[in-house]
């Protein structure tokens, strides 16, 4: 297996830092997916915070990028890595770095090795080397990393901005533990904490529906009765989790629900998307 990818622009770092910055504030420990065509940072569903998928286009982070799996019919890399390692190897060059490295290696162990070169004092190119250990994942496990399937869901909606989802959901976090997330097919969407001493909804219009096209009587009632709200009860927790962790400014944010079994958000930017299956609390 091998692995090699070089870019020599510093806004490629810096979202590189932002990327991983927010996988690591999901979870302390990953797979990292390496294709020809794309690279993906995965928590599987087994986790208790629920399922990641974060993919990402190489051309838009490196100018060069080579890669060889096992062979043709499987030409893939998975790895276990811990998305902080990999921040702390980058914030080297976050600022005035001329190029950056990433390479797979074996030194006592597997390892993905970042070559940073940063300007001195004197004029001279100085080069920093960081060993981030990794496991090789064995290609009879890599069917537990396989892209999430979605249901058909009862409702999309596109999200307010990240800004105002994290500010509301900090403060109804302040009234309990959990949330019941739910929307509609007229744009409006809906967060509610009930409690024994009080119910707090906050409710946002004007949304924008994603249609998807079905034959299906289910939807069919939905046609019929645009009003009525599909939701679901999730730990505000998990949610606050995801929404602060995000240091990406994405360009949609798409939630889909289906009734009382799942809360699936969709973060899409230029070039990097983010999938959550939240867990859902059944009360």
């Amino acid at each position: 297996m091998k692995f090699r990818a070089k870019t020599e622009e510093i806004s490629n770092i810096e979202q590189l830092v932002r990327v991983c910055s927010s996988i690591s504030k999901m979870t302390q420990l990953c797979v990292l997916r390496i294709s020809e065509e794309n690279m993906f940072f995965i928590l599987n569903d087994k986790v208790v915070h629920g399922g990641v998928w974060c993919q990402m286009n190489p051309n838009n982070f490196f100018e060069e990028y080579r890669m060889e799996g096992l062979g043709e019919d499987c030409n893939e890399i998975y790895l276990e890595v811990t998305p902080e390692d990999i921040v702390q190897a980058l914030k080297t060059g976050q600022i005035a770095a001329k190029s950056l490295k990433i390479k797979l290696t074996k030194k006592l162990s597997p390892c993905l090795t970042f070559e940073i070169d940063l300007p001195s004092q004197s004029g001279r190119v100085q080069t920093f080397i960081h060993d981030v250990p990794v496991n090789v994942i064995p290609k009879r496990l890599w069917s537990d990393y396989k892209e999430p399937l979605v249901p058909q869901f009862d409702v999309s909606v596109t999200m307010p901005p990240l800004k105002s989802l994290k500010t509301v959901t900090e403060r109804l976090k302040n009234l309990g533990s959990y949330m019941e997330m739910s929307a509609n097919h007229n744009g409006e969407m809906r967060m509610r904490v009930e409690t024994e001493q009080v119910t707090v909804s906050v409710n946002f219009k004007d949304l924008e529906v994603v249609h998807v096209d079905s034959g299906s009587s289910q939807s069919q009632s939905q046609q019929d009765h645009p009003g009525r709200f599909y939701g679901a009860k999730v730990d505000i927790k998990n949610l606050l989790m995801f929404l602060s962790g995000q240091l990406l400014n994405p360009t949609r944010i798409i939630c889909n629900i289906v009734e009382n079994s799942a809360i699936h958000c969709f973060l899409i930017q230029e070039d990097v998307s983010i999938q959550y299956c939240m867990p859902v609390v059944h009360q």
